[in-house]
């Protein structure tokens, strides 16, 4: 008889240093598979050896704190966050599936990457500025969603003096006071909800508020509120760009609050940030390519008046301003060398190819 293989939280921190030193950005560890790792964007196995159910029942039982346990055998299925010493930190997803253990896990770099490296448009610096209003940063899973505010806060915290309060779900980056000072809570260990928590930070006393992501419409309404009642409010959305972006904002609400909400939208909104991840042309790493919409009087206007799909020719037209589509961006990535054609195809339209 065959002896299955033992598995310690020692033997997942390693696959978690592999993962790491292969700079990959995810792994998947799942029964009857070797661990896989997602570099590039590419799936690739990690050795041969397959894993038991009983070996990731110990692995998940070592890592996790009696709480976490149980609600993972209540929930069937828990987000947390755990570090390797010396190495970095993860973002840990443990899920079921056909009564057994899987785990997904996100790579977070050891350090906040800085704003310049991460090819963002640099008037998002003068945004993160402003005083007041409502900051949008959408995307997929996996677009860079939350390395791109970790960059902005880590930005403010080492330039201004301010207070900010962070939700997150679970804490990614870890950010050190510096001219700011930041409070990091973690959803369902620090409060309850994304809503709780931020209906509890505007009594806080917090100049910015980071909202990990906007779920439903309570956090939606009141993410708007702390927006006109004087904080900059940062939040994410899984929408694919920002006419869509706004669309789900508003569709979250009754039609008999659709038309309220809209007023509120248009007068707080600062900008709306889609963001996508394609792999670099040179074989190293990924590159980030945008959308962004401001909002000066003629977008306002658009949402006010329910004319949302008009908006991505204002954004064709106002380049000047800082706005571009995701196409615009691709299309300049193209220009310079950065991507390849087949990488940026699925985004374009056969008129950009």
């Amino acid at each position: 008889m065959n002896q299955e293989p033992i598995v310690t939280d020692e033997t997942f921190n390693g696959l978690l240093k592999q993962a790491f030193n292969a700079g990959a950005s995810d792994l998947h560890v799942t029964v009857n598979s070797p661990p896989v790792l997602r570099v590039d964007g590419t799936l690739q196995a990690l050795g041969e050896e397959l894993l038991s159910p009983s070996s990731l029942e110990q692995i998940v039982q070592e890592l996790m704190s009696p709480a976490q346990y149980k609600k993972f055998t209540d929930q069937g299925e828990l987000d947390f966050s755990y570090g390797v010493p010396g190495i970095s930190r993860f973002r840990i997803n443990v899920f079921r599936q056909r009564g057994s253990i899987s785990i997904a896990v996100r790579v977070i770099s050891p350090s906040i990457p800085a704003f310049e490296t991460l090819n963002l448009p640099s008037v998002l610096l003068k945004l993160a500025q402003k005083p007041q209003g409502l900051f949008l940063v959408t995307g997929p899973t996996g677009s860079g969603k939350s390395t791109t505010l970790a960059s902005l806060i880590d930005y403010i915290n080492h330039t201004q003096r301010k207070h900010i309060v962070t939700l997150e779900d679970p804490i990614e980056y870890l950010h050190r006071h510096d001219k700011s000072i930041i409070n990091q809570r973690e959803v369902g260990l620090d409060t309850v909800s994304f809503d709780s928590g931020l209906r509890a930070a505007l009594r806080q006393d917090p100049d910015i508020i980071l909202v990990g992501e906007m779920r439903d419409p309570e956090t939606i309404r009141t993410a708007i509120t702390a927006a006109e009642t004087g904080h900059l409010v940062f939040a994410t959305l899984h929408t694919a760009d920002a006419p869509q972006t706004i669309d789900r904002i508003i569709d979250a609400f009754p039609p008999a609050q659709q038309g309220q909400i809209r007023i509120q939208l248009a007068s707080v909104l600062l900008a709306i940030l889609s963001q996508r991840l394609l792999p670099s042309r040179s074989g190293k790493g990924r590159i980030c390519t945008t959308e962004l919409l401001l909002n000066p009087p003629a977008v306002g206007n658009l949402i006010r008046t329910e004319k949302v799909h008009q908006i991505k020719s204002v954004m064709q037209t106002n380049f000047q301003l800082g706005m571009h589509t995701l196409e615009m961006s691709l299309r300049e990535l193209l220009r310079l060398g950065a991507v390849d054609e087949a990488s940026a195809r699925p985004y374009l339209t056969e008129s950009t190819l």
